[in-house]
């Protein structure tokens, strides 16, 4: 079980549709805000997201966390982390 998820999304609906098809707790996705609150530099978002779930991850007290972005072209990548 997964305790945090940073999806860095491009458009709202994005999010929508990807919380919905996964069957996320909402309150576990993008805690801070997500690329639309926070933004997403161009050839950085793969480190914010990646550093931000590590954060939350410590914060919380919690395990587990992923992190995932899209590429372009239909293409994404992710991350699980684990606190140790």
């Amino acid at each position: 079980d997964l305790d945090v998820f940073e999806l860095n999304e491009a458009f709202a609906s994005q999010s929508i549709a990807c919380i919905q098809e996964l069957g996320l707790d909402p309150d576990t996705v993008n805690i801070d805000g997500g690329a639309l609150a926070i933004g997403h530099p161009l050839g950085a978002s793969g480190a914010r997201i990646t550093c931000k779930a590590a954060s939350i991850l410590d914060r919380i007290g919690k395990q587990r966390a992923m992190a995932s972005m899209c590429i372009g072209g239909g293409m994404g990548i992710s991350i699980a982390l684990e606190a140790l």
